[in-house]
Formats: structure tokens, sequence, C-alpha cells
């Protein structure tokens, strides 16, 4: 196990610095690639161990997938080119890749095991399960230990029968889940009838803009999506695609350059589709320093250059359909709520109490060690914003990568050096995290801790 102490800045945060690839982007396009006919070209490809567990299991169906630098080619069969693996596919720490494996593999007229780390294996399946079940998927999952009515991995996905297919599937779902809606979508693209789905405020549409853009018979409006493959020919051609900044990655740094005083930072090549832009709103909405500079798009995708500077923050109301657009960025949000002048509410945001860990409970205990004031509600957090600078703590992260990265980024403004424990996990997502503070002016010593 890692431990980082990062010290508080005694300059500002200065630099123009790059951010790993979106993870999110990053699995849709290995999943399509797949499934696609011939090589697929997915460049920029510098995402963590999430991305990796999807090419990992992909790789384990027969799918072949080199790697040079930071440029991947898959080598797609087509929607059945996949092979039954002979072994469990080992998800790691990402339910993305667990909850869209389930979409692509339900279809198939093969049996395959998903697992994963501890922290994957307690994470809530049902809302995946339930939907794939009514359209004639057979799934099954491990009891959860603490909800009757929900199932956890290991998940054994049957696969069905020769013969059979996947039927068609009208879906209102009760929370904006782009995981959800993704998993419907790939296996709509075996089933014989349409799949018609309905959230309750637009998810990020990452899947939607790349089945457009390779032929696949989708509409959208607002939060309604419909994929019917009866006028299709079930061909996906191979793509090239250049994958943007991930704007998750992006928060953490701009949040730095408004904690440290007199801070400059610019993020370079950062998505900017506007299903995940919630935390940058969320952070104007603060008064912090923020711009983007447009540079056009990228696969279908809005990029540009955030630049970042310290400003006054004050409180606000973080909920609604923001929650959905910044589901990743709320603990980080958090870090700016603890800097802000006044009291800032975070609600509807229950949903991130099934992530790698709960994050509302963490998150409050993490705003506490460092000194600020904050009460846990059912669905969100009250934070009172503290003046001067936080108190020096030591955090666990217990294994969630943004509770983790948040940590250090306060850190950077307490009143003397902090301690954050388990941070091997960083690499989930941002694997060059701690190098890139560094390179902004960070100082951060790491330590290898027993056990």
């Amino acid at each position: 196990m890692t431990a980082i102490v990062v010290h508080p800045c005694e300059h500002p945060l200065v630099g123009s610095v790059p951010v790993p690839s979106d993870k999110s982007i990053g699995h849709r396009a290995l999943l399509f690639a797949a499934i696609c006919l011939g090589k697929s070209r997915i460049k920029g490809f510098t995402g963590g161990d999430d991305n990796r567990s999807t090419a990992a299991a992909l790789r384990a169906m027969g799918v072949v997938i080199d790697e040079v630098g930071s440029e991947v080619t898959v080598t797609g069969n087509g929607l059945f080119g996949l092979r039954a693996p002979t072994s469990s596919l080992d998800c790691g720490n990402s339910g993305t890749t667990m909850r869209l494996l389930c979409g692509l593999l339900a279809p198939q007229p093969f049996e395959s095991t998903l697992t994963g780390d501890a922290s994957l294996q307690s994470r809530p399946m049902m809302r995946v399960i339930g939907p794939l079940r009514s359209r004639g998927a057979r799934i099954d999952g491990r009891p959860h230990p603490k909800k009757a009515d929900d199932v956890t991995g290991p998940l054994v996905v049957h696969g069905l029968p020769s013969g059979e297919y996947l039927g068609p599937l009208e879906y209102v779902s009760e929370i904006a889940s782009a995981q959800v809606k993704s998993a419907l979508l790939l296996s709509g693209l075996y089933a014989h009838g349409p799949t018609y789905i309905r959230e309750p405020m637009l998810s990020r549409d990452h899947t939607e803009r790349l089945l457009l853009s390779l032929g696949v018979p989708l509409s959208t409006m607002g939060p309604i999506v419909r994929l019917d493959p009866s006028t299709w020919n079930g061909q996906m051609p191979a793509f090239d695609l250049e994958l943007p900044g991930d704007p998750s990655a992006a928060a953490f740094l701009v949040t730095a350059a408004q904690l440290v005083d007199k801070s400059k930072v610019v993020v370079r090549d950062v998505g900017t589709n506007p299903t995940r832009t919630g935390f940058f709103e969320i952070a104007r909405d603060m008064g912090a320093g923020i711009a983007t500079e447009p540079h056009g798009e990228r696969g279908g995708e809005p990029i540009a250059d955030v630049h970042a500077w310290s400003a006054p923050l004050r409180s606000t109301r973080i909920g609604g359909e923001l929650i959905p657009r910044a589901v990743d960025e709320i603990p980080i949000a958090c870090a700016l709520a603890a800097r802000a002048n006044g009291t800032t509410m975070i609600m509807d945001a229950s949903e991130l109490r099934v992530k790698e860990s709960d994050r509302l409970a963490t998150m409050a205990l993490v705003l506490r060690a460092f000194g600020v004031s904050c009460e846990e509600r059912p669905d969100g957090l009250v934070i009172t914003g503290k003046e001067g600078a936080f108190t020096p703590a030591r955090i666990d992260s217990r294994g969630d990568h943004r509770i983790a990265m948040t940590a250090a980024v306060m850190a950077l403004a307490a009143s003397g050096p902090s301690r954050i424990l388990d941070v091997d996990c960083i690499t989930t997502s941002f694997p060059k995290f701690i190098g890139t503070l560094r390179a902004l002016g960070a100082r951060i010593d790491v330590e290898a801790v027993d056990g």
C-alpha cells in the first residue's frame, strides 16, 4: 500500500498540463471497436486501470488489441465475433466495465462470469440486470448483503441458446444513468425489436454519439433514446477516434487552482460535452476563476483548453439536473464548498452512496478531518466554508480514487503536511496525478506502507 504526504503550497500553482484521456469514452470506444468490422484506431489512449480492465476482458474473448504508445488498434470481427472466455472476466474496480459488459454479453451464445475487486463486488447490479432480464437476458448474481431486492458480483451471464434472441424493450428509468442506458443500447444492437429508453433527465451521451457516427439507426430527443435495428444490416465499420482529455480529471486541477492563492493553471484538450460539464457550471456559480478556450470537435466530442485561476468563492446549491452531469465530480466540488463563503447544500445525490465508497459518508469524514463543518444528509451534504488554512489531516481513501485525489487537493491549502493513505487506487483514473501536481509546483512525498 502507498501513502502520500502533501505539503502546503508555499507558492502559486502555475503551468499548462494535460490530463488522461476520457475514460468514459475510452470504455465505449474499446467495446464498440471490438464488435465493428476491421481495425479501429483509438488515439490518445492514456486512461487508467478502469479502461485496461475493459481491454483485458475483450482480449479474453479473442479480440486482438495492440498498443503502441498512446495509440490502440482494435481488430473487430462484427457483432458475433466474440469467443467464449476460458475463465472469469476480471473487471477490476470498474463498474462501467461490469455493467456495460452485461449488455454486450447477454445476447451472446456462450456463458461468461464477471468478477472484480472487493469494492466492485459490493456494488448494486440489479439496475442493469432487471431491465436486461425483462427483454430475455439470463443473468444471475450474488444476493446483496444489505439490499434484499438487489444483487452484486460475481455475475453469471448465461447467454442465449441457439435460435433465441433478446426481445424489444420499453424502459423508463428512475435514475439518470449512462451505464444503464449504454448496457441496454448494447443489448439492443442484437435484439429482435426496438429499444426505447427514457431517463428522468439526460445522462452523459457518449454512447449515443458514437453509435450515430457508426450508422446505427438511433434517434434521440432530450432524455429519450430509441434504437430500432429492423432497418439496419447489423454491421458497424471500423473507425478512427482521438480521445479528448477527461473533464473529471481536469476538475481536480481546476479546484487546486482555486484553493492555492494566485495560481494560474491551464488544462489542455479537455472534453467539454455538455452532459459532462456540470462541475464547470458549479465552479462558475461559486465564482471560481475558470474559462474555456474551444478547439473544435474530436470524434464528435467538443474539446477546449480550460483556464483556471484563484478567485474568491461563494456558496451555492447543487442538485437537480446538475447531479448526473457532475456525479463523478461531487467529491471535488465539496473541496470548493469547503473554501466558499457561506453554506453550500448538495442535494439529490444519493447515487453517491453506491460508488467505490459511500462518497457522501466518506467526504463528510474528509471535510471534518480538514476542520470543515459538514452535515451529512440522506441524499447530500451541507458544507460551511472555512476561512483560512485547512487543518492538517490524516485521511484513509478507503480505496476510492476520487476521495484520495480530493484529499490531496485540499491538503495543498492546509496549515501543515497532511497524510493520505491507500492512494494506489488513483491509477484507476489518473495515473500521473501526483506527477501532474508536482509539475504545477506542489510538493508531495510518496511512501510505502506495510500492510
